[in-house]
């Protein structure tokens, strides 16, 4: 673990504090079901502002190596993320003109979820992967794949070899790094003069609106506005072309980046700029409320949760994301109110959640012994759950819906 002593963007040493979420787990380390607490690693999670550059960020810096290099995250395992990796890669092959000679590239590629549709289209691809498992699974699908971090000399080195980009992918990966300023300065080195970034960020601004608190792990380091991604690009001789409101994440903000010679930005840039200003998503202020709309729902939460289980009904949670992990144990949520939890993922099922030791099972609990409320813990894909789950709700089951105000549908 490394403290925060100076901003990660621009080095700056007034650092603010936001928000604590106390000590934590890691959010995405899912545990046998008997490891001794002792043996789990919880580190501080708590927010900082910079007041130079307006970064958001946390305090301090889990090793990449512990976070990463063993993941059970997989894309593909989420509909909604499959269907808009789709269409994103439509939207850039046509615009972008690919063919057979150019070159799509993904940082942080997973399993091969978005850089399949550029293979089955004919344009050559590259991965980049540093969780070995997951790399292996992109591999068997016929993703080349570099397990290895991006950074400003893996950037140099595939400029070097003649592996620049026409397109890169950087989907909630930027958020991730810790050294800002060297994954950005790699953007800058591996794009082609005409090349196109495409990058998605959780937006600081939805996160403080819908309180989602959830979103704040040790993963994320930092929480962006376009204005300090805008100073950031501006560093390295890029330019934020286009910018697009999506709801990935609970709220996210997509950029099309180019380099700034022959580009400039466009109008849907110089307008969110213009509305940040205006809503003082700079200033310290803006983040003064957000602890006490989380404390509301740490109340709230488990009050209903443990309502529902006096009146001697079966509670259970669906999905064991990350930010079911932080919504769990930020609400002190245990097995005593939650029985179990499903996942689609074969690789979470038969271990537990971080910190709160909730036993992962397989969706078909729902049928075998069905409980009778739900607890969707991915609540930003709560339609897509739905949908998934109409079967349990046809035969008398309830979801709940956590965030931003607790409420059984």
């Amino acid at each position: 673990m490394t403290p925060t002593v100076a901003c990660r963007a621009c080095g700056g040493a007034q650092l603010v504090p936001v928000v604590s979420l106390g000590t934590m787990a890691l959010a995405n380390a899912l545990v046998p079901q008997d490891l001794p607490k002792s043996d789990e690693p919880a580190f501080p999670l708590e927010l900082v502002f910079c007041p130079d550059c307006t970064l958001v960020q946390l305090t301090v810096s889990v090793s990449p190596e512990l976070l990463f290099r063993d993941y059970v995250y997989f894309s593909s395992y989420s509909d909604t993320v499959v269907r808009s990796a789709r269409e994103i890669a439509r939207r850039v092959m046509q615009r972008q003109a690919l063919a057979g000679g150019s070159l799509a590239v993904e940082v942080a590629s997973n399993d091969g979820y978005l850089l399949q549709h550029y293979k089955e289209a004919g344009v050559p691809v590259l991965g980049i992967e540093p969780a070995q498992n997951i790399a292996k699974v992109a591999e068997e699908r016929g993703i080349p794949t570099l397990r290895d971090f991006f950074g400003r000399d893996l950037a140099a080195t595939l400029a070097k070899r003649g592996q620049s980009a026409d397109v890169l992918h950087a989907n909630n990966v930027l958020a991730h790094v810790p050294d800002l300023n060297g994954f950005v300065a790699g953007i800058s080195l591996v794009l082609k003069e005409k090349g196109l970034a495409v990058i998605e960020v959780p937006y600081v601004k939805d996160m403080i609106d819908g309180c989602a608190f959830d979103t704040i792990y040790h993963e994320h380091l930092c929480y962006f506005s376009l204005t300090a991604l805008d100073r950031l690009m501006d560093r390295y001789g890029l330019v934020i072309e286009e910018v697009e409101s999506i709801p990935a994440q609970g709220g996210s903000l997509r950029l099309f980046v180019r380099r700034k010679a022959g580009y400039g930005q466009g109008p849907s840039v110089i307008g969110l700029l213009a509305d940040e200003a205006t809503w003082g998503v700079g200033d310290l202020q803006f983040y003064r409320n957000f602890a006490s709309k989380m404390e509301a729902v740490r109340q709230t939460l488990p009050a209903l949760l443990k309502t529902l289980k006096g009146q001697g009904r079966i509670v259970a949670g669906y999905g064991a994301a990350a930010k079911g992990a932080v919504l769990l144990n930020y609400c002190r949520i245990g097995p005593e109110v939650l029985d179990y939890v499903v996942d689609r993922n074969p690789h979470k099922q038969g271990l537990a959640m971080p910190g709160v030791r909730i036993p992962v099972v397989s969706p078909d609990r729902l049928v075998e012994q069905p409980p009778d409320d739900l607890l969707i813990l991915p609540w930003n894909i709560a339609e897509e759950v739905m949908a998934q789950q109409a079967a349990y709700r046809d035969r008398g089951g309830r979801f709940v819906i956590p965030i931003p105000v607790p409420r059984v549908v």
